[in-house]
């Protein structure tokens, strides 16, 4: 059985699992699941995609090909998902990461990867990152910090990858103002204005709705209102976070809502010479952070409305 760690502060409840890509168990207020539940079985075999969220670092999403272009040189990476073309979510979240401070209210994890050996094939440029997770009453804060300990800069991305309960009553609201259309693999191929089936400016139910696009521009927060249970989420993220990811596959009873740094394979677009891809250069010794919070409240049909 994976080994958990708990925070509590009042009627909220975070469970943690450092040694599965530092990703969080749950999160649960009033005991009603904020985040998707873990199920026993992801606990038993430690599935991290099926944990409730965690953490997207050196990158987001996807890298074409799993080949990463950057300095002149092409880097291979791994294929972690059956099926997939290219590399996904970075490494972060298929590592150990270690309890470096704890309080009953507050952990702080950390991962270093070295680059070296074997680990050079996950991310060519070594790191440091940490993840902050500060429990109140009523909100989640999740701070995540990367440092350079390489000799070289080298390109990062940071976000999360935060799972929610959802049915066809669920309310999703978000304001963003473009959204990329993608091709059969997901990589993006064109920028356009949202379409009316994808704007969720004016919070309504996901129905039928299947997603998974970067957009740009989001606004935060971008709200989850579950009528059944009279709770709303807020998910809002620093200026950092300026493209958000939603994914909602069908038939399925959760979705994700991301705050990232960049859109899907930024650095080697960056290279290409496309503009405004999010691409961020670290300095050797130089530190980045970024920060999400996820905000609950008791609510109805009528507060909605107003």
């Amino acid at each position: 059985m994976t080994a958990t760690i708990e925070l509590r502060a009042g009627a909220a409840r975070l469970t943690l699992a450092p040694d599965i890509g530092g990703a969080i168990a749950a999160y649960e207020w009033n005991d009603k699941p904020i985040l998707r539940p873990t199920s026993a079985d992801a606990l038993s075999v430690g599935d991290v995609r099926s944990f409730s969220s965690y953490p997207l670092i050196p990158f987001s999403n996807r890298i074409a090909d799993a080949t990463l272009r950057w300095g002149g040189k092409a880097y291979p990476l791994p294929r972690y998902l059956p099926g997939e073309a290219h590399a996904i979510h970075g490494n972060g979240w298929r590592r150990v990461w270690n309890v470096v401070e704890r309080s009953p209210r507050q952990a702080t994890l950390e991962l270093v990867h070295d680059a070296a050996g074997e680990n050079a094939r996950e991310w060519p440029f070594p790191y440091q990152a940490r993840q902050k997770l500060d429990l109140a009453g009523d909100a989640l804060t999740l701070t995540l910090t990367i440092l350079n300990t390489g000799d070289a800069p080298s390109p990062f991305g940071l976000g999360w990858h935060p799972f929610f309960p959802r049915d066809t009553a669920t309310i999703l609201g978000f304001a963003a103002s473009r959204v990329w259309q993608t091709d059969p693999t997901l990589l993006p191929t064109r920028l356009d204005p949202i379409p009316p089936a994808w704007d969720f400016g004016v919070p309504r139910p996901i129905a039928a709705t299947t997603l998974d696009n970067c957009f740009e521009g989001w606004r935060p927060p971008a709200t989850l209102h579950w009528p059944d249970r009279g709770l709303t989420a807020a998910i809002s993220a620093d200026a950092a976070c300026p493209y958000l990811v939603v994914f909602i596959p069908p038939d399925r009873d959760y979705l994700a809502v991301e705050p990232v740094t960049h859109m899907t394979d930024a650095f080697n677009r960056a290279v290409a010479g496309q503009p405004d891809t999010g691409t961020r250069v670290l300095a050797p010794g130089a530190r980045f952070s970024c920060t999400m919070r996820i905000s609950v409240s008791p609510s109805s049909d009528d507060a909605l409305a107003l």
